[in-house]
């Protein structure tokens, strides 16, 4: 029970926003007088329990432009509020107003989070169990009869795109199950209330053919691909366009899913190339085809092939991979496959979360579109597989917990995940069979080198390859080595090959325990004696790279040689199968290979030659990250390294396109690097390799990344007792926890970043921090405050004399004056801010300070200035390839265009900006499409209880 002031019990309130306002208190409708004290508490249950400030307080009551002292007439409708609601439940704070109650007690809030936990339900009955709890909260047009812009323009749209979401959702549940021919009513009632929202019409046409009304359902598709056509001037998207295709050849159309628009386009093919000297299993085949079999006759379930015992090389992957190829035409939507390295030897397996964020990437949801938490990232995977047939491959799994939330939750998938542990609880929990893996009989194992070799060269020295075959023990890796070995010198008899492999593990007394692991370091020994003392200098280093895979520069910078000189070495590797270049470029060891190279390397190197191949190595991706950085963003706080030791042949990029590609080639390795940094003693390259990924790890959406990485550096900065070092980290962590919406979190960082600093004396790094500052405040709306903030960096960078501070200050002063209606000083701020920026050359901000100068040229009317400061702002960021500037510039010069009376510039800007964010961002898509239909939200509000009756 909230506590009133003075102790008096308050009495229980709750508010509902989904439809006219409607209030009550301990269950008695509650009347409030018209006018702007339902403004105000509507702004206040938005964020319960949250202080809001007096300013946004003043912006969603008046607009931009309050009248007369904003702050004392929003104490006024405070005082009104407080007469019918008690003075005990709408708090005064320093700045702001607290409205003292739960989200359970707002609608809106609720209804989020009901659709929230529905995303990430485990199961399909619990999904649906909440998806019909949140719709049935919907009344009708969000905020109705509550005057203000700041709700109509902000708030709406979102809580209509999250409820119109859930309604997809809940009916593609009902057609995965088989059932909603019934809907198609509603769904016809629908797509006449959102015309142009193409996710309705796919569930509408696949309705209709379910329903036995094919003709019906090419007329609808025809009378839509007309209205885009004269509205947006566009074609239908892709999903629309397969649906049709199905109906015109007389296939059942496949299911939406559910997904956003641009998932449903997406076919992955992840499956890693099978191999033509494949051979034998054919029981673990016919196994799997049995299962197979069953899976379509009933529910599907996920399929373990796991190896007996743990054993390493035995074929996991390839009997997976091989059969996965055979079996793929039996799912149409495509195969999704990633490494879990659960076995790795560095000891650090791929999370569950960096697995889910692949798949969401493979499947095209854009950055934004993801979500924070891994039970909403599982959820969203899931529901992007819901009503599809794909294939997942989970390879090299460590446990089931590692694989539990890489399982589709309903049927048409099948997952395949194969691990050196039997996966017992996998087994338990989702119904998964095991096939076990043993080695492979001597016919089989005579079969594989018979065609890697050929049949006469196996067959014409029996006794050889009987010797051969018992050395390498019946594992397929070692006989794929021995093979690679005899192939590569056709002229050697093969008994003189089993003569060196006898030689080779009689020589290695540490290998010889009797065991099959060690039968397969003697194979692998044979290999390594085979190759010339460079190339096993070579070999040994590469055990010390963490992974996943590596470049031939980054092994030159680790052998301490030219690329010229590194290059035949890794062929050389290579053809003898001791790694694998997989893409074009790139070399990868399987995981036993890389764990006995790292064996060797303890064993042939000194400590202080792996030591100094290791900070070659990691001067390697510094450097080279350092520059691609650069390349990105040559203008944010600068950081000084030290001079690359002798060898390091870091990599040279020339432009913004190859840092890009450079970074997300290397992501995964880079991420592996700062973890092995921060393992072997070399804090200062685990801090500054963070450092360097801040810009791109932010453009790309890995926010998730950037959270751990900085944390990754904060560590290394406390073991070094760098304070300077720790305040960026403790900066940088803020701003990621920021993006990641934990704003409370972000401003502890931020707070201790600001105290390190003040007491280092570091005025630079205080103003850096007053920067991040303005912006996350910005991000909450607390406008004022956040150009507090940015004030104080504007006089620190000033006292610096750091004049790209200064102008980036100045752009985020300029803003926050505009957000808060000083239109005047904003564009006196933001003036000033352009001209630094273009001495400067920082093209980039001149891009936002353009988009500033014209949204408060717009607010002042001045719709000609506004237009042509907008226009500055698109060709900068066109040059930069940055669309998601470009769509939200579009998207105000079509408010401008639109103001100055230009109707048509105004449809030529939205529609450009709404074909930039489709299949890039659905919902801003939508609001964009919202702006040029200005449909009718208030239509939907009958829905709910259609689709209970449907249902």
């Amino acid at each position: 029970m909230i506590q009133a002031t003075g102790g008096e019990p308050a009495k229980a309130l709750t508010v509902g926003l989904l439809g006219p306002l409607l209030v009550s208190m301990a269950g008695r409708p509650a009347e409030l007088p018209a006018g702007r004290v339902r403004t105000l508490l509507a702004v206040l249950a938005m964020s319960p329990g949250l202080m809001v400030s007096a300013d946004r307080l003043a912006t969603a009551l008046w607009g931009e432009d309050p009248p007369g002292d904003a702050r004392a007439n929003v104490r006024t409708n405070v005082r009104r509020l407080r007469r019918v609601l008690g003075a005990g439940l709408v708090e005064t704070r320093r700045g702001g107003y607290v409205l003292g109650i739960g989200a359970a007690q707002v609608d809106a809030l609720q209804m989020v989070r009901l659709l929230e936990e529905a995303a990430a339900a485990p199961d399909r009955a619990t999904e649906r169990a909440r998806l019909v709890q949140a719709l049935a909260l919907w009344r009708g047009t969000p905020f109705d009869g509550v005057r203000s812009d700041w709700l109509e323009q902000t708030q709406a749209p979102r809580l209509q795109e999250r409820y119109l979401a859930g309604l997809e959702r809940r009916i593609d549940l009902d057609l995965a199950d088989g059932s909603g021919v019934e809907l198609a009513a509603v769904l016809g009632e629908l797509t006449g209330r959102y015309p142009l929202r193409e996710s309705l019409w796919v569930r509408l046409l696949v309705v209709l053919e379910r329903a036995g009304r094919p003709a019906e359902a090419l007329e609808r598709y025809e009378a839509v691909r007309v209205r885009l056509a004269e509205e947006l001037g566009a074609d239908p998207g892709a999903e629309l366009q397969r649906v049709h295709a199905d109906l015109l050849a007389g296939r059942p159309p496949g299911l939406p899913g559910g997904a956003p628009a641009v998932a449903a386009r997406v076919v992955p093919r992840q499956l890693p190339a099978d191999t033509d000297a494949f051979t034998g299993r054919d029981a673990a085949l016919s196994t799997l085809d049995r299962l197979l079999d069953e899976q379509d006759e009933s529910r599907p379930r996920p399929v373990v092939v796991s190896a007996i015992a743990g054993t390493a090389g035995i074929g996991k992957t390839a009997l997976a991979v091989h059969w996965a190829h055979r079996v793929a035409d039996r799912f149409p939507d495509g195969q999704l496959y990633v490494n879990l390295r659960g076995f790795d030897p560095s000891g650090s397996p791929m999370a569950p979360a960096e697995a889910v964020q692949g798949f969401l990437d493979a499947l095209q949801v854009p950055p934004q579109g993801i979500p924070a938490s891994l039970e909403a990232q599982a959820g969203l995977y899931r529901s992007l597989l819901a009503g599809r047939r794909m294939l997942v491959l989970l390879d090299n799994a460590r446990d089931a917990g590692q694989v539990a939330p890489l399982l589709p939750g309903a049927p048409g998938c099948l997952v395949l995940v194969t691990s050196r542990n039997q996966l017992p609880g996998l087994v338990a929990a989702a119904g998964a069979h095991p096939v076990a893996l043993d080695l492979l009989r001597r016919d089989e194992a005579v079969e594989l080198l018979a065609r890697r070799l050929g049949h006469e060269r196996v067959t014409g020295d029996p006794d050889a390859t009987e010797e051969l075959v018992t050395w390498c023990a019946g594992l397929p890796l070692a006989l794929a080595i021995v093979a690679a070995r005899a192939a590569t010198h056709p002229e050697f008899p093969l008994a003189a090959l089993a003569g060196q492999l006898r030689e080779a593990r009689g020589g290695l007394d540490g290998f010889d325990a009797g065991d099959t692991a060690t039968d397969a370091r003697a194979v692998f020994s044979w290999s390594y004696r085979a190759l010339g003392a460079p190339a096993a200098r070579l070999f040994r280093l590469l055990g010390l790279h963490p992974g996943p895979d590596v470049t031939g520069a980054a092994a030159a910078s680790l052998a301490g040689r030219p690329l010229a000189q590194v290059r035949p070495l890794l062929a050389e590797l290579a053809r003898a199968h001791l790694v694998t270049e997989h893409v074009p470029g790139r070399y990868a060891f399987h995981d036993l290979l890389r764990a006995y190279a790292g064996e060797l390397a303890h064993t042939g190197d000194t400590g202080s030659d792996r030591r100094a191949a290791t900070h070659r190595l990691l001067d390697h991706y510094l450097h080279t990250a350092h520059g691609a950085d650069l390349l990105l963003y040559r203008h944010g706080e600068a950081i000084a390294l030290a001079a690359p030791k002798p060898g390091v042949a870091a990599e040279r990029l020339s432009d913004h396109d190859q840092a890009m590609a450079w970074f997300t080639a290397e992501r995964r390795v880079l991420l592996a690097a700062i973890e092995q940094a921060a393992r072997g003693g070399f804090d200062r390259h685990a801090c500054q390799l963070a450092w360097t990924l801040f810009v791109f790890l932010h453009r790309r959406g890995h926010w998730q990344d950037r959270a751990a990485t900085q944390h990754a550096a904060l560590d290394a900065a406390r073991r070094l007792g760098d304070r300077g070092a720790q305040a960026r980290a403790h900066r940088h962590l803020g701003f990621a926890y920021a993006e990641l919406g934990r704003y409370q979190d972000a401003q502890l960082h931020l707070g201790r970043a600001l105290e390190l600093s003040v007491d280092a004396g570091d005025p630079a790094g205080e103003a850096w921090t007053q920067h991040f500052r303005d912006l996350v405040l910005g991000m909450q709306g607390r406008n004022a405050d956040a150009l507090d903030a940015a004030e104080r960096a504007l006089r620190l960078f000033e006292a610096t004399g750091d004049r790209v501070g200064q102008a980036i200050a100045l752009t985020d002063v300029g803003w926050y004056h505009g957000r808060l209606g000083h239109h005047q000083q904003a564009l006196a701020f933001c003036g000033e801010a352009l001209r630094l920026h273009q001495e400067l050359d920082n093209r980039s901000y001149q891009a936002h300070t353009w988009s500033c100068l014209g949204d408060t040229h717009h607010h002042l009317g001045g719709h000609a200035q506004a237009i042509a400061c907008y226009r500055q702002a698109l060709e900068l960021f066109r040059e930069f390839g940055d669309r998601y500037g470009e769509a939200s510039t579009l998207a105000q010069l079509g408010a401008s265009h639109y103001a100055a009376g230009d109707s048509g510039a105004a449809r030529q800007a939205w529609r450009r900006a709404w074909e930039l964010l489709d299949g890039l961002d659905p919902s801003a898509a939508d609001q964009i499409r919202t702006l040029l239909h200005q449909l009718d939200a208030s239509a939907a509000a009958a829905f709910p209880a259609r689709l209970e009756a449907a249902g």
